[in-house]
Parts: structure tokens; C-alpha cells; sequence
């Protein structure tokens, strides 16, 4: 089709110019190598961090549960390192970390209406299934059929009497976890899967890219595997919306609704 025509006086007239989606356009769309890398640059560290460094180094502390607090520190290191992560390759593309360029290169945007274009309003109301089957996920007993491994479970640590014990009254602690929170559904995991490589995945995977995701974000769940299943249906969740809507906002919220129930149980044990 011509970019241009002259109509019956003459005159030129140029044809619209159709504008790529916020965040498309100058985003870089990654090979298979380079996402299958930069996962191993995610899990494989948060791995290592919880099976190997975290045992080690809990041999070596003094005082109550050293195993819970040597993991607790080294998944926070682990999930501030994929916040950094992600600022290394977003300024690598853009050369710029304004928030201007962040807000457009991690889809940090208002979810957009595939069809009509609309940005925002009622469009939000799509939290509300994804939230509910986000907190389904934890009644479907099929999805919970590996049993966690009790040493690094969170859960099963804060409902031990010595979790509770080390809990009450622990501020510094409890400053730690939401440190651990903050960075794992808002910094850290939904930044780099939603944020970075959703919207840079489709050039490999084509429109399947949102499953691809999925199933790369269950698999990097190397240092509790026992979530894995769960987190396969999340794909459902986070990254379709995420992607169908271009809003990594959407797969933040959804994913943190569950870690603001987490603070909220930690903070009642530290009131105790």
C-alpha cells in the first residue's frame, strides 16, 4: 500500500501512520538462547542459594532456627539480584532507567483493551477473576500434591511453635520478610517474567509466548519445586492477562495479593 496518494485537487495526502502498542515497538525481542539464559540467571542462583549456600552458612550461625534465617536472607539477596538483573538488560536496550522509559519497556502501564484500545477503567475489573483463581489455586488438592520439604517451606515455619517463638516481637525480622515480599512479587519475579521477558518472548514463541512464560516462571521455582504444579497454573493468572492486556501491573497485583496476606499473618505473629 503507497504512504501516500494526491487526491482530485492535487493536493498529497498521507495515509495514518499506525502506531506499535506501548512497549512493542522498541522493545528487542529475545532468541530462545537469550530467555533459556537469562532464567538460568534467575532460578539457578535462587536454587543454589537455598539448597547449598543457605544449609552452609546456617551450620556456621548462632541462635534460634539458623536455617530459616540463613534462607530467608539469601532468597532476599536472590530476588534483589533479579531486580538488578533487569536494570542491567533494560538499560542495555534503552539506555535509560527514567521512569518514562521503565514505565513502557516492563509494561508498567494501565491495562489496554486488545480490541478497542481503551486504556484503564473498567478494564481493571480483570483482577477480579485472576485474583480468585490465583487463591483458588492453594483448595485444588491435585496442585498440592507435593508435599514441601519442611526446612524450607515458609509456611511450615511460621506455624511451628519454634516460628512463632522467633517471630514475637521480632521487628528487625519482619522488616526483613517484607524486604523478601516486596522484591519477590513487585521487584523481583513479576519485573523479570512479566515486566522484561513477556513482552520480549513473542519473536521465539510467537502468540504462545504467555504459555512459554508460564511454564519458564513454574520451572525457575527451583528452590521450592514442591510449587511448581501450582505455579503452572498460574500461567492462567498472571501471564495471560499480562500479556493479552500488556500490563505487567496486572501479574504485580494478582501475585502480590497473596503477599499481602502473607505480611498481614507474620505481622499478628510479631505482635504476639
Amino acid at each position: 500500500m503507497r504512504a501516500e496518494e494526491q487526491n482530485v485537487t492535487g493536493e498529497v495526502e498521507r495515509e495514518p501512520t499506525v502506531q506499535a502498542p506501548p512497549g512493542e515497538g522498541q522493545s528487542e525481542q529475545y532468541s530462545l538462547a537469550k530467555i533459556l539464559g537469562i532464567w538460568a540467571a534467575a532460578a539457578l542462583p535462587m536454587g543454589a542459594l537455598a539448597w547449598v549456600v543457605a544449609p552452609l552458612v546456617a551450620d556456621w550461625l548462632d541462635g534460634p532456627v539458623p536455617l530459616a534465617r540463613a534462607l530467608i536472607g539469601f532468597l532476599t539477596v536472590g530476588l534483589i539480584w533479579q531486580f538488578l538483573l533487569v536494570m542491567v538488560l533494560v538499560y542495555r536496550e534503552r539506555g535509560s532507567l527514567r521512569w518514562e522509559v521503565l514505565k513502557d519497556a516492563l509494561w508498567l502501564q494501565s491495562p489496554r483493551s486488545p480490541r478497542s484500545g481503551r486504556v484503564g477503567g473498567l478494564i481493571w475489573l480483570v483482577l477480579i477473576p485472576c485474583v480468585l483463581l490465583f487463591a483458588a489455586e492453594g483448595f485444588i488438592p491435585v496442585l498440592n500434591a507435593i508435599p514441601p520439604v519442611a526446612s524450607h517451606d515458609l509456611a511450615t515455619f511460621v506455624q511451628s511453635e519454634a516460628g512463632k517463638e522467633f517471630l514475637s516481637g521480632n521487628w528487625v525480622w519482619y522488616a526483613v520478610e517484607v524486604v523478601l515480599v516486596v522484591f519477590n512479587t513487585v521487584l523481583g519475579e513479576e519485573l523479570l517474567f512479566r515486566g522484561l521477558l513477556l513482552p520480549r518472548m513473542k519473536g521465539a514463541f510467537g502468540r504462545w509466548d504467555w504459555v512459554a512464560n508460564g511454564v519458564l516462571f513454574a520451572c525457575y521455582h527451583l528452590h521450592m519445586p514442591w510449587v511448581i504444579p501450582t505455579a503452572l497454573v498460574d500461567t492462567f493468572a498472571l501471564s495471560y492477562p499480562s500479556r493479552r492486556y500488556r500490563s505487567a501491573l496486572i501479574g504485580i497485583i494478582v501475585h502480590s495479593s497473596q503477599s499481602v496476606v502473607v505480611l498481614i499473618l507474620l505481622l499478628l505473629l510479631v505482635l504476639q
